[in-house]
Formats: C-alpha cells, structure tokens, sequence
C-alpha cells in the first residue's frame, strides 16, 4: 500500500536526477521561441512542445509565465550584465579603455546566445515590452555612475570630447554591439553582407566610439 501511495504521488514527476536537465531545456526552448517570435506570442504549451514536453512539466518547474521569465532574467541575462559591467573599476579610470572592454564583452558574449539580440530589440527596447520593466530594475546604477565620472573626468581635462552625454554613451554601445547582431537574419540575405564575424562588430564599434570621444 506504501509503494502504492508512492507511485501515486510521484506520477507524472520527472525523475529527480534528470530534473536539472529538464528545467534547463525548457529554459533553452523558451528563450529561443521568445527570442524568433516575442513573450506574448509564446505560450507555456509552444514551450513545452519546443522543448518535447508535456505541459505538465512546464508548470512543473514554472507556475506561471512570469516565474518562468524571472527565472530566464536571473539565470540567462543576469550572468552577461555581470560579464560585462563587472571589470568595470569601482574608481573612473580612463574611459576609452572602459567602453572597448565593455563593447568586446557585451559582443562576444551576445553572439554566444543568438537568441538574445533580437529579444532586446523586441521585449526590452520596444514600446509594450514584456522585459523592459525587469530589466530597469537590474540597471547596474553604480557602473553607470563609474562611467559617467569618466567620462566628465576626461572632459575636464580636455582629453574627451564636451559634447558627449553618458547615458547617450551607453546607449550608443548597445546600439552598437546589440543591433548588428539582431539584425543577423537580415544581413544573410543581402549579397557581400552575410557571416560579418563578431570580431569585426566590435573592432567597428570601439573604432566608432574612439573616434567620437576625441575633443
């Protein structure tokens, strides 16, 4: 009767040692079906059917959509936000040599999860965005306020150009760096544009910028 009352409970359950494996492959399925075609178009049941799951198992493991995107913020995207602002100096040291840091992580990083470009495009940049409030809320605001000391301290000492405003500076590094790679699929299919390799995304970028920040 025990046994019975075991087996009952535990139908339907995945197998405790395969559990890991299976909450990751409906993370690696989720973030790919948002990333082709947006969170709002993506139910929990196309995840499930991407992943070659039952539904079940999606609520399983996520009891809604909005835990399953938590979960794909901390475990996803948090780690490349920390990738790239982490080496950022906690004191403004000069800011040439924090933005091409910044642009060669954020782009080699980005371009190992193809997913992510256009998701930033679609859910955090467009109006509407289902990402765009989560992602606010993790703005690394001491980093930000690194990189702005840089840049007013290279202003002050005419080494970078007065015109320049940091929160712009950021954007233009995102643009940058994340737009090309969004834009991949449609570089494929222009003749002389497609396979345009990582490293020249972002020698372009930090070239662009290096040039922009001389006075």
């Amino acid at each position: 009767m025990a046994n019975e009352k075991r087996t009952s409970r535990s139908k339907g359950r995945p197998v405790a040692t395969a559990s890991g494996g299976a909450r990751e492959a409906l993370l690696d399925a989720a973030q790919e079906l948002f990333g082709r075609q947006g969170i709002a178009a993506t139910s929990l049941a196309k995840i499930a059917a991407q992943a070659d799951m039952t539904p079940a198992m999606v609520h399983y493991y996520f009891s809604s959509r909005d835990q399953l995107l938590d979960a794909l913020l901390e475990e996803r995207i948090q780690p490349l936000i920390d990738r790239v602002w982490g080496p950022v100096p906690a004191q403004p040291e000069a800011v040439e040599s924090i933005l091409d840091g910044m642009i060669h992580r954020l782009v080699e990083g980005a371009a190992a999860k193809p997913w992510l470009p256009p998701l930033w495009v679609r859910e955090v940049l467009s109006e509407g965005g289902l990402l765009r409030e989560r992602m606010l809320k993790r703005l690394p605001v001491a980093k930000l306020g690194v990189l702005a000391a840089a840049v007013a301290k290279g202003q002050a000492e005419g080494r970078v150009n007065p015109d320049l405003h940091p929160p712009l500076l950021v954007m233009s590094v995102l643009g940058l760096s994340l737009l090309p790679l969004a834009m991949s699929g449609v570089w494929k299919q222009v003749p002389g544009l497609a396979g345009i390799p990582q490293d020249h995304i972002a020698r372009h970028a930090s070239a662009l910028l290096r040039q922009g920040l001389q006075p």
